[in-house]
């Protein structure tokens, strides 16, 4: 049941223009959310802050009002450091600051499994790990982990951080048969973690309910979300098109895969 419209808080989406942003401005709304989006690039047919997430005047602005905050915006791949400190670990600061300044109470963070590539994979895989980055972007996003957690310790924020899978249209590889987030429950995700009711700190794994996942979901399952999706539904698509390499022992050996083995320079 989406929440009343008069008490519905404005939700400020960060990176609205990327993939996963894509989804959620989508499908948020039919939910009972009010969106504002803020990015460096312009939404198609969309009013968009367009603004850097390092700026903190046009934060300031953009969180007037604002009563949650979902943080997207960043280099969503791996790249030098030079580049992944700007963007994913300055820019993440500014967000949460500017989030405290404006008196928001909750931050929903898109986070990666890559914290923790360089664990082994596990059956299940729980939440309660070390960091073990396996790339600069896994660094940047075990920061954005320890950023929540000063935020929710220091500030009294309420804060989820999402270790996100493999978010796209469909798997397209033996990998995301197992780490494959769909874009409905992409949706149904943040939604679960922008109205829990009993959220404070919480770190959940952002995958569907895959047949093949070996990632804990409880995290998930207790702030309300209900994954209704399941990568099985194409395995047999992807399986037919796999090309065996000498990278599946990587996928098989560790969270992060061949992520592990992947270097930008």
């Amino acid at each position: 049941m989406p929440p009343d419209v008069d008490e519905t808080p404005l939700v400020l989406v960060t990176g609205a223009a990327g993939r996963i942003g894509t989804y959620l401005r989508r499908g948020l709304p039919s939910m009972g959310w009010r969106l504002r989006l803020l990015d460096i690039h312009p939404c198609d047919d969309e009013s968009t802050v367009v603004a850097d997430i390092r700026d903190a005047e046009s934060l300031d602005r953009a969180m007037h009002g604002v009563g949650a905050v979902v943080h997207l915006a960043g280099i969503p791949t791996e790249a030098p450091f030079e580049e992944i400190i700007g963007a994913n670990i300055e820019g993440t600061w500014q967000v949460f600051d500017a989030a405290r300044r404006a008196g928001v109470e909750r931050i929903v963070y898109a986070g990666s499994n890559h914290a923790v590539g360089f664990a082994p994979r596990s059956e299940p895989l729980t939440v309660d790990m070390t960091p073990r980055p396996d790339t600069n972007y896994g660094v940047s996003k075990a920061f954005g982990e320890a950023l929540a957690r000063f935020y929710f310790d220091r500030h009294h924020m309420r804060v989820a951080c999402l270790r996100i899978g493999s978010c796209a249209d469909r798997p397209t590889n033996r990998r995301m048969l197992s780490t494959w987030l769909s874009p409905g429950d992409a949706v149904r995700l943040f939604d679960a973690c922008l109205r829990a009711p009993n959220l404070d700190f919480a770190v959940v794994y952002g995958i569907s309910a895959n047949t093949r996942g070996w990632w804990d979901l409880e995290a998930g399952y207790a702030l309300g979300f209900e994954p209704g999706d399941d990568a099985e539904d194409y395995a047999d698509e992807v399986l037919a098109a796999h090309v065996a390499s000498v990278l599946d022992a990587a996928d098989d050996a560790t969270v992060g895969g061949r992520w592990t083995t992947f270097s930008p320079e």
